[in-house]
């Protein structure tokens, strides 16, 4: 008997704090399956953010789709440079420039070093990513998102004049992440026993 393995879709969320209305908040009331890496409030660790993702991703049987959104997706490429387990594909939202001074409220270019943010992973990541980066996002050029996303062989998709793709932008859903969710939850077939 042949059955088919739907994916886990896996939310990476940024550093900053739980939000009702963001993007992933709702997209993930309105997934059947789908899990979300514990927010560690008030922790800027990489390491430790890194450790909660690999933890998060050996506690989920079967295929996994990553869905990360701004440091999330710094965590990702982190995780990805250390670790090898298999993973369906990610998407990679608004990544942000760590390596530029980011604007007030967020956390400074010299803690983001001290905690091991810094360099950006730029090798190619071992799955199949698509980058959806905006073209006006205050935390990273679109030029810079690019080169990201070169580095890391990822697809690039302009999504527009979105700014960081966050609530403060004004978004709470974003109905294409679900389009990106499809394309990268390719149908696998299980053998039942």
């Amino acid at each position: 008997m042949v059955a088919e393995t739907t994916p886990t879709i896996l939310i990476v969320p940024g550093l900053r704090g739980h939000v009702a209305d963001h993007w992933q908040t709702l997209l993930a009331a309105d997934l059947p399956k789908s899990v979300t890496v514990p927010r560690m409030e008030n922790n800027h660790s990489c390491a430790d953010w890194v450790a909660a993702l690999d933890r998060t991703i050996a506690a989920i049987e079967g295929p996994i789709v990553i869905v990360a959104h701004s440091a999330g997706v710094m965590m990702v490429a982190h995780w990805a440079a250390k670790h090898r387990r298999p993973i369906e594909g990610a998407l990679l939202a608004a990544p942000p420039d760590l390596e530029l001074p980011p604007p007030e409220g967020y956390p400074s270019l010299a803690q983001l070093r001290a905690n091991g943010w810094l360099p950006i992973p730029s090798q190619p990541l071992p799955f199949t990513s698509i980058v959806a980066a905006s073209t006006n996002d205050p935390l990273a050029r679109f030029t810079r998102a690019l080169q990201m996303a070169r580095a890391w062989r990822s697809r690039v998709v302009r999504i527009g004049n979105v700014g960081h793709l966050n609530p403060a932008s004004g978004f709470g859903r974003w109905p294409r992440a679900h389009e990106f969710i499809r394309e990268l939850s390719r149908p696998r077939q299980a053998v039942a026993s």
